[in-house]
C-alpha cells in the first residue's frame, strides 16, 4: 500500500532537478538557449536605458521595435544576466533556469495582455510586447525541455534512465550479458 501511495505522489522516479553528467552533450542545447535568449535581453533593456527614457514613462517610446521604458529596461538587463549565469553553471540548472523563466514569460505575456489599456500597465508593454513575451518563453522552455521530456526519449538519455532505474538496470545487465558472450574469456 505504502508503495502505491509513494507512486500516486512521485509517479516518476526522478525529479526535474537531477543532475546530468557534466559531458552531456545537452548541457550544451540548456547553455546556447539560457545563452542567446539572456543576450537578446540585456541588448534590449541597455539600448532602452541608453535612451534615457523614464523609469515609469508609458509615453511609446520603442527599442528594437518593442515598447519600453526603464523599468522593463532594468527588468530585461536582471532576466537576461541570470539566463547568462546560467549558461555560465550549464547543466541541469540552466535547464531549470529556462523551463522556470519561460513559464514566467508566458504568464507575464497573459499578465500584461490583461493589463494593456488599463493605468496598471506600468511596464509599457504594447500588444507587440506581449507576442515577444509568448515567442521568448516558448523558445526558453524549448530549449530547458530538450532532451528532458517526451514519449520517444532514448534509453541511453539520462532522464530516461532515471525515470526509469529498473529497466534501466536490466538493459545494463543485458548489454554486459552481451559483451561477455561475444568476447570468450582465453585461460
Amino acid at each position: 500500500m505504502a508503495r502505491r501511495v509513494q507512486r500516486a505522489l512521485h509517479p516518476v522516479n526522478a525529479r526535474l532537478d537531477d543532475h546530468l553528467p557534466t559531458d552531456h552533450k545537452l548541457g550544451q542545447v540548456y547553455r546556447v538557449g539560457a545563452g542567446l535568449t539572456g543576450v537578446l535581453l540585456v541588448v534590449f533593456g541597455v539600448l532602452g536605458l541608453v535612451d534615457r527614457i523614464g523609469f515609469f514613462d508609458t509615453g511609446g517610446d520603442t527599442v528594437l521595435a518593442l515598447n519600453t521604458n526603464g523599468a522593463l529596461s532594468v527588468l530585461s538587463i536582471c532576466i537576461g544576466g541570470l539566463l547568462i549565469a546560467g549558461m555560465v553553471v550549464g547543466g541541469t540548472f540552466a535547464s531549470t533556469l529556462n523551463i522556470v523563466l519561460g513559464v514566467l514569460f508566458i504568464a507575464s505575456g497573459f499578465v500584461n495582455l490583461a493589463l494593456l489599456d488599463t493605468g496598471l500597465n506600468f511596464l509599457a508593454f504594447k500588444i507587440q510586447n506581449v507576442l515577444f513575451s509568448f515567442v521568448v518563453g516558448v523558445m526558453l522552455m524549448w530549449f530547458g525541455m530538450y532532451g528532458r521530456v517526451g514519449s520517444a526519449l532514448p534509453h541511453d538519455n539520462p532522464y530516461w534512465r532515471a525515470r526509469h532505474p529498473e529497466q534501466a538496470a536490466r538493459e545494463d545487465r543485458a548489454r554486459l550479458a552481451q559483451g561477455r558472450l561475444a568476447r570468450p574469456e582465453t585461460v
